[in-house]
């Protein structure tokens, strides 16, 4: 057989393997709109599907200030912060190339939460609009700092690590002495610290949108170019990617997602870790399909948290930051004890 015949059967071979690929992603988007409505649909008090649906298109309905004022807002929020997190956590194991390597883990959810800290207990900085734009600033700081101290150029996934957690400690360490030594900021932060969607307000989403939406678009333009430099530098330079841009595009999109996530709903960890880890046993390495199932099945994990906390929490409420650290530390040691067994 000659080289050219050989080439369909290539090509029937790739569409093969991206047909299951793309049809557990079309599942995976019904999964998340199923996670959707019971978002909408669940939570202290009880409603009908009647009374829900009324509540969504009719000011008039009883239930309207439930669903379209309180739920509405916190699904949407809910699922830009799920799209942030789950992004975030994929472009940085793919960027040090450490499977446990997570936002969280690495002190830039922690940096942004400092700079808000800050903000509101020294500088009286009480609004979103406010909050957003010191989130972002300590997410960038800590990132930097990350990539320095573990090394610059020659950083390895070991000393990243390292220096994400040395960082993390410290600064939530300040976090908290921040809110010890103020009142009136301990009142003020007390559910945001541990992650929460309640209190969502459509300004809030508003707000967080555009950057959410710029650093999905970087992250999901950068899949090729991640891929390439999996291989290494040199490869990389081989197949025509510039290494040194790629990470600071990388960087960029993860502060971007990162920040808006973390000054809209506090520090939620374990979501960039958990999701790329079971996304990666249905699509494997490639960044191509990896992302865009993060994309999808990251929201369906925080929303699903967020029900879970309203339902088992009645008549009152377990914030989702707690219910995904239950969720994601013995998840966190499971992995680490297999990676130790097969090192």
């Amino acid at each position: 057989m000659t080289a050219t015949s050989s080439l369909p059967i290539r090509g029937d071979t790739a569409a093969r393997r991206s047909s299951p690929r793309a049809l557990g992603l079309a599942a995976a988007l019904l999964v998340l709109l199923a996670v959707l409505v019971l978002s909408l649909g669940l939570g202290a008090r009880q409603l009908s599907p009647a009374e829900v649906w009324h509540g969504l298109v009719d000011r008039a309905a009883p239930g309207y200030p439930v669903v379209h004022q309180m739920r509405l807002p916190r699904t949407l929020l809910g699922l830009l912060a799920g799209i942030a997190l789950g992004l975030a956590g994929g472009v940085m194991q793919a960027l040090t190339r450490n499977p446990l390597a997570d936002p969280g883990l690495l002190g830039i959810n922690a940096g942004a939460s400092a700079a808000v800290a800050t903000a509101a207990a020294f500088l009286g900085v009480t609004s979103f609009d406010g909050y957003v734009w010191w989130a972002l600033a300590g997410a960038a700081v800590v990132s930097v700092l990350v990539y320095a101290v573990g090394g610059g150029r020659g950083a390895t996934p070991a000393r990243l690590a390292l220096a994400g957690a040395a960082l993390n400690a410290t600064l939530y360490s300040y976090v908290s002495a921040v809110m010890l030594l103020d009142s009136a900021s301990l009142d003020k932060m007390r559910f945001w610290t541990v992650g929460s969607l309640a209190g969502a307000q459509p300004s809030t989403v508003v707000g967080v949108l555009p950057f959410i939406a710029v650093g999905t678009l970087l992250a999901l333009g950068l899949a090729r170019a991640l891929n390439a430099l999996a291989l290494g530098d040199d490869a990389a330079r081989a197949l025509g990617a510039r290494p040194a841009a790629i990470r600071a595009v990388a960087i960029v999109a993860v502060t971007l997602l990162c920040g808006a996530a973390t000054a809209a709903c506090g520090p939620i960890v374990f979501v960039g870790l958990m999701v790329p880890h079971l996304v990666r046993a249905l699509t494997g390495p490639d960044l191509r399909w990896l992302l865009p199932y993060c994309a999808v099945l990251a929201p369906v994990l925080l929303l699903g948290a967020d029900v879970a906390g309203r339902v088992l929490g009645r008549p009152g409420e377990l914030q989702v930051g707690i219910v995904t650290a239950v969720l994601g530390g013995p998840f966190f040691l499971y992995f680490a004890r297999r990676g130790r067994a097969r090192a």
